[in-house]
């Protein structure tokens, strides 16, 4: 079996008994004649184990990549599950068009975008992905195909978005893009040196500009605690911007896997003093094409091999706003003294905009992602000490990007399970949800 279906965390490391890749959305294989469990598979970009499904079958979705229509008048895109985002923006940004909800990441299908109900740096104004799929099919093992919206089959319709896959496969959705007068971003980058800062700025930044977000530096303590670069930004009008040229594509591929003792703390430490230092004034504003804005890291594939090969962990929290300075300051001293320190850490606000998702993450809160070296026990008894401290502020952790939460912490964090099971197709499971042990 190919190395190729793993996780982007890379742990934990296991195998599927089967994969069966799928090409025609008419001719999928009828899924009660395996023994196994069954899950789909995009592009492997769930950093933990809710897209795996060890000894089970992974079917392959990567071949259902058609366009199915596309409707001008609403922005309405109709597509197979398979379809990337990187596909989307390639063809419709030059169109005048854009995905409405983005990660941080365009290499993802759209499937599985629908199946962890992504959210981007523009939540406080859009809210998550689901919101912009009007309807879609789902695929159950039992062979119906079920047309699933707000208003036709709801329960499967809204277990579906952020339900991890267990509901059945997609095989289409529909899509409401968005017009853009170009595809570039005015983007103003400001330096903020505490945690209270960011805040006002989050704050401050709802109004005027519908992306926001922020890099902090987790290495630091005392007076230096919670300093980072304040990111936001606006499509940039060429009317009333002048737009430099289109940037020539060009992409690098880490070329093998790092020896473990590249991403320590000492040098995630210089790295992140590097970085924070780099901008020399408190505020720099640039036109930026949307690329490095949203997607930074794609433009060195297989990134994930600079962790090694232990893989690595990310680690998303929301707290809400009541708890969320002392919650967010009380996690960065612990990773500050853990020597386990991140150097992709996220800072962000989500804002009040409920999705239709039974389990979606974002809520209104503050949210940290945070990527770190797998060091074994001793990550995992840091998680443990962040989950307690998320659990005691009402928070919740995000289940794409997981790879070790108790099904406890998964349960408060989710109330709404208990009305989720009952929607979960009996032959499809995944390595997480038989982790989390959900009765």
């Amino acid at each position: 079996m190919s190395t190729a279906y793993e996780s982007w965390g890379r742990y934990p490391r296991v195998k599927p008994e089967q994969v069966v890749k799928l090409y025609w959305r008419d001719e999928i294989p009828d899924l009660t004649i395996f023994s196994s469990p069954v899950l789909a598979y995009g592009l492997g970009r769930s950093y933990g184990d809710c897209c795996l499904n060890e000894n089970g079958v992974l079917l392959d979705t990567a071949g259902l990549n058609r366009y199915i229509s596309f409707e001008p008048g609403k922005g309405l895109l109709r597509c197979e599950a398979g379809v990337s985002f990187a596909d989307i923006v390639e063809k419709f940004v030059p169109r005048g068009w854009f995905l409405p909800v983005i990660p941080g990441t365009k290499f993802v299908t759209v499937g599985g975008a629908i199946a962890n109900d992504v959210h981007g740096k523009n939540h406080h104004r859009a809210g998550t992905f689901g919101r912009f799929v009007p309807r879609f099919e789902l695929l159950r093992s039992t062979g119906e195909r079920v047309i699933c919206s707000l208003r036709k089959n709801t329960g499967l319709y809204k277990a579906t978005i952020g339900g991890m896959g267990l509901t059945g496969l997609i095989t289409w959705a529909e899509i409401l893009l968005k017009p853009i007068p170009s595809a570039f971003i005015d983007v103003e980058y400001i330096k903020f040196s505490t945690l209270e800062e960011f805040f006002a700025l989050s704050e401050s930044s709802e109004k005027d500009f519908e992306y926001s977000v922020s890099w902090v530096d987790c290495t630091t303590h005392g007076e230096n605690l919670g300093r980072g670069i304040f990111m936001r930004g606006n499509h940039a009008d060429p009317e009333k911007h002048q737009l430099p040229a289109e940037p020539k594509s060009r992409r690098l591929t880490f070329p093998v896997n790092a020896p473990n003792f590249l991403l320590n703390n000492f040098t995630v430490k210089v790295f992140n003093s590097v970085f924070y230092r780099k901008q020399k004034n408190k505020i720099s504003r640039k036109i930026v094409h949307y690329n490095p804005y949203f997607y930074p890291l794609d433009a060195i594939l297989k990134w994930n091999r600079m962790y090694g090969k232990r893989g690595f962990f990310q680690y998303q929290c929301v707290v809400p706003f009541a708890d969320g300075d002392a919650a967010i300051r009380e996690i960065l001293e612990r990773i500050g003294r853990s020597g386990n320190a991140s150097f992709l850490a996220v800072l962000k606000t989500f804002g009040n905009i409920s999705s239709p998702g039974m389990l979606s993450f974002p809520r209104p809160g503050v949210t940290l992602a945070l990527d770190m070296p797998n060091q074994g026990e001793k990550s995992l008894k840091l998680f443990k000490k962040l989950d307690e401290i998320v659990m005691q502020a009402g928070g919740a952790l995000y289940p794409c990007k997981d790879a070790r939460m108790p099904g406890e912490v998964f349960k408060n964090s989710y109330p709404a399970w208990k009305d989720f099971v009952q929607y979960i197709d009996p032959k499809f499971s995944s390595s997480q949800w038989r982790r989390l042990n959900i009765a």
